[in-house]
């Protein structure tokens, strides 16, 4: 199975909103395999945001981003990456589908909730600088044969 991160964003923690996403994702059949709560520091920032460095809105980003603690989540499905970004919506929360998390939350292109790996390669970076393997939990799943038919597992 494939494993992606995600991050509950600052605005989220504030906004009380972390148990019903959470909950979004669980109800898809999404399992959780890692979660944590984390003060992000300006280090961790400027790598996780390398890509962002040099665009004039990054400031932003890393004061969005430390205002209060994030909720790091390392989810495991099949073809999870592309099933969260489509849970997701996008980027701007303005922009995103009703029905999406982003859509039903956000009204932010910044505060947009939640950030979501953007392919597979990526989400095992991300997993590795969020969490340590001790973090990460594989546990029997009784749901497994009533979430997946036996080809998909």
């Amino acid at each position: 199975m494939e494993r992606t991160l995600i991050l509950l964003k600052p605005c989220t923690i504030q906004r009380r909103l972390a148990g019903e996403i959470l909950s979004r994702f669980e109800k898809k059949g999404l399992r959780i395999v890692g979660l944590k709560m984390m003060q992000l520091s300006d280090e961790l920032l400027n790598e996780h945001y390398a890509h962002l460095a040099d665009r004039p809105f990054f400031p932003l980003v890393k004061a969005s981003m430390m205002a209060a603690p994030v909720v790091a989540c390392c989810l495991e499905g099949k073809d999870v990456v592309e099933v969260v970004r489509a849970m997701t919506g996008a980027t701007n929360g303005r922009k995103a589908l009703p029905g999406t998390i982003r859509g039903d939350y956000s009204v932010s292109g910044q505060e947009n909730v939640i950030h979501a790996s953007d392919s597979p390669e990526n989400a095992e970076v991300e997993i590795r600088r969020f969490f340590r393997n001790e973090e990460l939990f594989d546990y029997s799943d009784p749901l497994k044969p009533f979430l997946y038919s036996s080809d998909e597992a």
